[in-house]
């Protein structure tokens, strides 16, 4: 697992992206919110969504594969 923030600023798109804790795009610690421990950053966007509807997930991050342990790929 991952773990997801959303940042609270928006990117010049007008749009909130959500960063797992190693993206080296992440915002600083004061700029984001926890969304919690999620598998990628599609699972993320559902918690994210709630809190604000213009949330998307950031360009690495998404394409960032994580296969559980039972993954069947």
């Amino acid at each position: 697992m991952k773990f997801f923030y959303l940042a609270s600023s928006p990117n010049s798109e007008g749009e909130f992206e959500i960063h797992d804790r190693e993206c080296e795009f992440i915002p600083d610690l004061h700029e984001r919110e926890y969304l919690g421990p999620y598998n990628n950053g599609k699972e993320a966007m559902r918690k994210a969504l709630d809190l604000n509807p213009k949330a998307t997930v950031c360009e690495k991050c998404g394409t960032s594969a994580f296969h559980g342990i039972f993954s069947d790929k």
